[in-house]
């Protein structure tokens, strides 16, 4: 199977904990997008939800399936959240989200949500956070550049996300500098840094958020669950 298949099949198997009458948080990106076909292709068979999108790429896909669209101020408990992750720490479950760019309104909805429940394939499985990718950091655009300077000094390599040679902006209307670091032993450490500095308004590690991560490789799909999240 091709990553795209491994995705898809992940995705499914989640969706397999969706009922009628649930509010149903849909995450952002590309494993997040077959979720929301899965969801759609229910929804036409007759299962009835509230969807919280993450992103207006989101909003968008889930109306064109005819999924009804609700809002936190509407509904400020959601049953479950669905959502992929671009790193998942075995040990922990925590996760570096937000390569999408819509890591803010993820991280709302996961707190939101009673179950949030991940899905990947088995190269987002890392030991420790940081391996394959930097952590997004959502900023204010005023003065980021001394946001920047103020992440080098907890240790991070900041670089202004581009999108065709312009700044990238959020569906918040912030940037985004994506931050290397070194190993990253202590995520909570990291996380409770990073929201101090001022000029962040979030960062993309989910630290002690996950229900469940579905797992799936070229041997069958995984479920791992996080005992330690008393919502899971």
């Amino acid at each position: 199977m091709n990553r795209d298949e491994l995705k898809k099949a992940a995705a499914e198997k989640a969706v397999e904990q969706v009922e009628s009458g649930m509010v149903v948080g849909l995450g952002t990106g590309s494993t997040a997008a077959f979720v929301i076909a899965r969801v759609g292709e229910l929804v036409a068979q007759g299962t009835k939800i509230i969807a919280i999108p993450t992103s207006e790429r989101t909003a968008q896909m889930s109306r064109e399936l005819g999924i009804q669209l609700g809002s936190l101020a509407e509904y400020p408990r959601i049953d479950l959240a669905i959502d992929g992750a671009d790193e998942v720490e075995r040990s922990t479950l925590n996760l570096i989200k937000g390569l999408g760019g819509a890591l803010l309104r993820e991280k709302i909805v996961a707190a939101a949500s009673k179950r949030f429940v991940v899905v990947v394939d088995s190269e987002k499985l890392v030991d420790h956070l940081g391996h394959h990718t930097g952590v997004p950091v959502e900023v204010a655009q005023f003065g980021w550049q001394a946001t920047a300077a103020a992440i080098e000094d907890i240790g991070g390599r900041p670089q202004l996300r581009l999108r065709e040679d312009h700044a990238f902006v959020t569906d918040g209307g912030n940037y985004i500098l994506d931050c290397r670091f070194d190993v990253i032993k202590d995520s909570a450490e990291l996380e409770r840094k990073l929201n101090m500095t001022v000029g962040v308004v979030d960062n993309g590690l989910f630290v002690g958020r996950t229900s469940q991560v579905i797992v799936a490789s070229d041997t069958g799909i995984t479920v791992l669950e996080n005992d330690r999240n008393p919502r899971g």
